[in-house]
């Protein structure tokens, strides 16, 4: 395993946030990056050395950026796995294919879970009404459908009960391929962000809890409020399953908790808006431990540095700016988008409390 040296770049498909805070970590190691995707002026490119503005399925493009480049990660879930495909022809990809093409799918995704011993709540395959009808007399009266693929913030789903219109339900999937999943009245949920490195090496850090707000992420604090045995069960899920995969760099893990129980929520192969916080409250951040796991260096510590709260700054929320920077102890990140909209992750602030701050 010879790392990348110093001055190699990393190419980042996706150019938003995640992949602007990647960027933004690359550089202290001496990588620079080349950022991939069809979006104009990315928020990603204000910090990256080289941006290609391209559809994912661009072969000439696509050919072109691996040329240009030594690695090749994602910060998108959404990117269609076969742009994985022709890359990996021609320059390492990290995470692989099998990731996404896993964690697009939720059906997949959770016969996947099930398969390493990950507890997921009950769900059976929707491709029509009739499926429809079955799977809510075996899986009611609570429940949601989704969309199989795509969608996220709460995008793409219906909320189903016994007095629920079926028919209609399904006609808002647009006949797409769809799995309905029981309504799980949890106590809360947590994530779990773990690191696998080319070595095969897992680290991880504390289970983060997780507050929603409209169905986006809100507040992540941590550690989470869980027993010791709790924590080292969701740190072991999140590690079989980066194993299974032959997972390389940053993988998330959503978890419902029920009393003791944990049950597998989502899989998302990426550095994670939950694990926004590691930049100041870790030794080594999430998005710089993905950089070391992609590029074959060492993993770094992912100890806390003490108590974290990381709050996402939505909308309008941005416009607090000057307030926020007013507050002690308050560090602020935006993420260069100059389009303020409802439901638009426009940045984030954390707190650390350490044993100092403690009276």
């Amino acid at each position: 395993m010879t790392p990348l040296p110093p001055g190699a770049r990393i190419g980042i498909l996706g150019g938003g946030q995640l992949g602007r805070m990647l960027a933004l970590a690359a550089a202290p190691l001496g990588y620079r990056c080349h950022i991939f995707g069809p979006e104009e002026a990315p928020p990603a490119g204000h910090v990256a050395e080289a941006v290609t503005i391209a559809d994912y399925l661009d072969d000439e493009a696509l050919g072109e950026f691996a040329e240009a480049v030594d690695v090749v990660t994602l910060e998108f879930e959404n990117v269609p796995a076969a742009a994985l495909e022709i890359l990996a022809q021609r320059v390492p990809v990290r995470p692989g294919v099998k990731a996404l093409a896993t964690a697009q799918d939720r059906l997949v995704e959770k016969d996947f879970a099930n398969s390493v011993g990950a507890a997921t709540a009950p769900y059976a395959a929707v491709d029509g009404l009739d499926d429809l009808q079955a799977a809510m007399a075996k899986i009611g009266p609570r429940a949601v459908l989704k969309t199989r693929r795509m969608g996220y913030d709460g995008k793409g789903q219906v909320m189903l009960n016994q007095d629920a219109d079926l028919d209609q339900a399904w006609q808002a999937m647009a006949g797409t391929p769809a799995i309905l999943e029981g309504f799980i009245p949890f106590d809360g949920e947590v994530s779990v962000i773990a690191a696998r490195g080319l070595d095969g090496a897992v680290n991880a850090y504390p289970p983060i809890a997780n507050r929603h707000r409209d169905h986006i992420l809100d507040i992540s604090t941590v550690p989470a409020e869980l027993s010791a045995a709790q924590a080292d069960r969701a740190i072991a899920i999140a590690a079989d399953l980066a194993t299974a995969l032959d997972y390389i760099g940053i993988l998330a893990v959503e978890m419902f908790v029920t009393g003791e129980e944990l049950l597998v929520n989502e899989i998302a192969p990426r550095v994670h808006n939950s694990g926004h916080w590691s930049i100041e409250g870790a030794v080594t951040s999430q998005f710089e431990q993905h950089i070391r796991a992609i590029c074959g260096l060492p993993l770094g510590s992912m100890a806390i540095r003490g108590q974290v709260e990381m709050r996402n700054l939505i909308g309008h929320d941005v416009n607090q700016l000057p307030d926020l920077l007013a507050q002690p102890g308050a560090h602020v990140h935006l993420y260069g988008k100059t389009e303020v909209r409802k439901g638009r992750k426009m940045g984030h602030v954390t707190y650390l409390k350490t044993e100092a701050d403690t009276p």
